[in-house]
């Protein structure tokens, strides 16, 4: 007895949660099982014998209805407010001193000699670091040095730094610790051209010094904004993680500079790009659209699921899924290009479900609308990032299917005309799927044309420059992602995707007792049961000939098969386009479980969205960055010590 008592006492609720959770997820799969099985007594089994499609993968479109409108309003108006809640300050600086080769050199002087006690600044475009001197007299100077060595570059920092990683931050200048009153600050660039946003110079009472004179006259507007100046910086008014490549890009595509993230194609940075023309160049204003397409996307899914399965409380529950797994949450919020292309996958896998489950005796225009849609929303994601050229390989098994399917329905009815048929819709299948995004495509790089001195009314697209800069920048993506050879402490491989065992921290702050932190990975209920419910969707395919299932299968192995052979460092956020199909996997499991007829179906597929729930707000300080004492970290969410990066 007092073994056991040992044993228990020694059960935290970090142990308790994820066996919990385990447990529940078995006992839902056994109980699927058991729901999918004829019932004892019964024939049952001869009726699902006789229903199972044997020559065809068979698939129904079902509308939307007027009870669709609720459920989807609600879901639409409570992740929309979670999705901009401390999204990111609608302020920010806005106006910016850019040091140049003739200007590099900024004095500040003081009404009278001060202890100054720190020094914020916030760092805008262009990279670099600058000397940082005090002088009580202005003629004998002390240069400020630090102590600190950057991660990257694993060089002594300067006082005032601002690499690549540092940008549209505030950062606090290091100081030397015995630094007399002085009168005089001057702040040399090293580098040019350089800017800076805003400067705050607190004295050693922690009072902010006023305005003090300077050199340079139009260095004003580094004190044009005091009223912006934050208790500290945070990711509520500073970058964070990749957001210094896209958000930084996106700026300088509005400023006709050339990007400097070139990695990617341009479209995504452009969205975010007109967000911060509409918004103003601030956190909320980089962020929004991220987080729109990330309400956005489950109007989508919703639509999707019901028109795969016909239920609404199946296109519910599912939908719900994708709003509570961390994955969307997190990186919906984050100004990055992922949401764009996730978006794009999942609006052209929509119209391609819509194609195939076009009613094979219906003029042949009716196909035409889902075909070019798809289409296009497989251009636009491609302009976005080149992981939806995977999602096309699953668009093109799918399309083969489809085509197959109609040849056989054809023949079957001994129906003349199928080659003309065939014929029509190859061309205009290039018409959508190949010209339509090439000219996406192209188009998106018009920033890189103006950044180049072309404009539209000189000609830049019937100029061939404009198109060797487009084809000299798909040489370096390729080389970029095919050489790339670095290390980074949150790297994954994909099978610890699978698992969900490696998140990405992206911020990670602490203030005394409390942490402000957030990191990408997957609600363990969405992402371990929707493993298990893609095996099921495999088993489907093979042994019931399952149309949806197998729609939902292609999609997802189109977006991790590719990656299993990838050798260069790879992130988790890399499987967020897969979640869309373990959601599917999920919903096609609900649907199943419902269409069992079983008294108690219902409130089994309710109780596992609840689960899913549950850990969303369990987890919401991990995802938010709400600030929680570090305690509530340690005894509650580190499931996987040493790579749940909770600690």
């Amino acid at each position: 007895m007092e073994y056991l008592v040992s044993v228990f006492g020694k059960l935290t609720p970090t142990v308790l949660f994820p066996i919990a959770t385990l447990i529940g997820l078995i006992w839902f799969f056994l109980y699927y099982v058991k729901m999918s099985r004829p019932l004892p007594g019964t024939t049952e089994w001869i009726t699902k014998d006789l229903a199972k499609p044997r020559h065809s993968f068979l698939m129904t479109r079902h509308p939307m209805e007027k009870s669709d409108i609720t459920p989807l309003a609600i879901i639409t108006v409570v992740f929309s407010v979670l999705a901009f809640f401390r999204l990111g300050d609608t302020v920010a600086p806005q106006s910016f001193f850019q040091f140049t080769r003739y200007d590099k050199e900024l004095t500040l002087e003081l009404d009278y000699p001060e202890k100054i006690s720190s020094l914020m600044y916030y760092t805008g475009l262009f990279t670099g670091h600058y000397t940082l001197e005090f002088s009580a007299d202005g003629s004998s100077w002390i240069e400020q040095l630090s102590m600190e060595v950057d991660y990257y570059e694993k060089t002594p920092t300067p006082a005032m730094n601002q690499p690549h990683s540092n940008l549209f931050k505030w950062r606090i200048a290091s100081l030397n610790a015995d630094n007399p009153a002085v009168r005089y600050i001057r702040i040399t660039a090293m580098q040019t051209p350089i800017e800076l946003g805003e400067l705050a110079v607190f004295g050693e009472d922690g009072r902010l010094i006023p305005t003090p004179r300077l050199s340079i006259p139009r260095a004003s507007v580094l004190f044009d904004e005091q009223e912006l100046i934050p208790g500290r910086p945070s990711f509520m008014n500073s970058m964070y993680f990749d957001e210094i490549y896209h958000g930084r890009t996106a700026l300088e595509h509005l400023r006709s500079i050339r990007p400097y993230e070139r990695t990617h194609p341009p479209l995504g940075k452009e969205i975010i790009a007109a967000s911060i023309y509409t918004l103003g160049m601030t956190p909320f204003g980089w962020r929004f659209p991220g987080a729109l397409f990330g309400v956005l996307m489950l109007i989508v899914l919703y639509i999707l699921l019901k028109n795969m399965f016909g239920k609404t409380v199946v296109a519910a529950c599912g939908t719900l899924l994708l709003g509570f797994d961390f994955m969307r949450f997190v990186q919906t919020r984050i100004a990055t290009i992922d949401t764009y292309g996730v978006f794009f996958i999942l609006l052209a896998y929509l119209f391609m479900y819509r194609y195939m489950t076009t009613d094979s005796n219906a003029p042949f225009r009716k196909s035409l609308a889902p075909l070019m849609l798809s289409g296009l929303f497989f251009g636009l994601g491609c302009a976005s990032k080149w992981i939806v050229i995977y999602a096309g390989a699953g668009l093109a098994v799918l399309y083969t299917i489809r085509l197959i399917l109609l040849f056989k329905h054809y023949r079957d009815n001994t129906r003349p005309g199928f080659g003309f048929y065939l014929t029509k819709t190859l061309l205009f299948s290039v018409l959508f799927f190949c010209v339509v995004p090439a000219i996406i495509y192209c188009l998106s790089y018009i920033p890189y044309g103006f950044a180049q001195g072309m404009t539209l009314e000189g000609g830049m697209l019937w100029n061939r420059g404009f198109y060797e800069i487009i084809w000299d920048n798909q040489e370096l993506m390729f080389t970029y992602h095919g050489r790339l050879i670095a290390e980074h402490p949150y790297s994954s491989h994909w099978w610890q995707w699978l698992l969900d065992v490696k998140p990405i921290l992206y911020v990670n702050q602490y203030t005394g007792n409390m942490r402000s932190s957030f990191a990408a990975f997957g609600n363990p209920v969405v992402w371990w049961g929707g493993f298990i419910a893609m095996l099921i969707m495999a088993s489907r395919v093979v042994l019931y000939r399952d149309g949806k299932a197998m729609f939902i299968l292609i999609g997802y192995l189109s977006q991790l098969v590719p990656w299993i052979p990838v050798t260069r460092i790879v992130f988790i956020y890399h499987y967020f386009p897969s979640t869309l199909f373990i959601v599917m996997a999920l919903a096609h499991v609900f649907d199943t479980m419902i269409e069992s007829g079983r008294a108690q179906s219902r409130q089994a597929v309710y109780a596992y969205t609840t689960g899913a729930g549950t850990l969303f707000a369990l987890f919401y300080p991990a995802l938010s960055g709400v600030r929680v004492p570090i305690a509530y970290f340690r005894s509650l969410l580190q499931w996987i010590p040493e790579y749940w990066p909770f600690y």
